[in-house]
């Protein structure tokens, strides 16, 4: 017996609960939900996150040239749910949020510290081959909670308690 979905769409699960923040050049922090997030090399360690040309921090990401991808744990659904909901041209969001947050150490964008790992990225191509432009980013820094890591700083991923 033949086995045939219907849809095409979204065929690959489960998609990662990612949170993309970027910074602007005026100085302005935004983040969104990120649908479409991957790891696309081990070496150099790379990373893909697509986001729509509309969206406002599409800008923001061509403009700068970086991003944070940030993994969200459970009981941040709030958040989670606000920033995948609302546009950064309307309102700060991270104002009416109280979003907590601090400067990366290696590219110019907002780490949100609630979440228990932040991957630090400088864009080195992009592309759009259908409705979002796909960033691929160099990993500069990851930054994950102590109580994550291993003695040898390896990541406990199983540990975490993931959204």
């Amino acid at each position: 017996m033949k086995k045939m979905a219907k849809s095409k769409l979204l065929c690959v699960q489960p998609v990662p609960r990612t949170i993309v923040s970027c910074r602007d050049r005026q100085g302005r922090n935004n983040a969104l939900v990120v649908g479409f997030t991957a790891n696309v090399s081990l070496d150099p360690a790379m990373v893909m996150v697509g986001i729509v040309p509309t969206r406002f921090s599409h800008h923001m990401v061509k403009e700068s040239g970086c991003f944070v991808i940030n993994l969200p744990k459970k009981g941040y659904e709030k958040e989670y749910n606000y920033l995948g909901s609302r546009s950064g041209r309307d309102e700060d969001k991270f104002a009416a949020m109280n979003i907590q947050w601090k400067d990366g150490e290696c590219i110019n964008a907002p780490i949100l510290t609630d979440c228990p790992v932040s991957i630090e990225c400088s864009v080195v191509e992009s592309t759009q081959p259908g409705t979002h432009e796909l960033f691929i980013g160099k990993v500069e820094a990851v930054h994950v909670d102590e109580e994550y890591l291993d003695e040898k700083g390896g990541i406990l991923w199983d540990k975490m308690d993931l959204l």
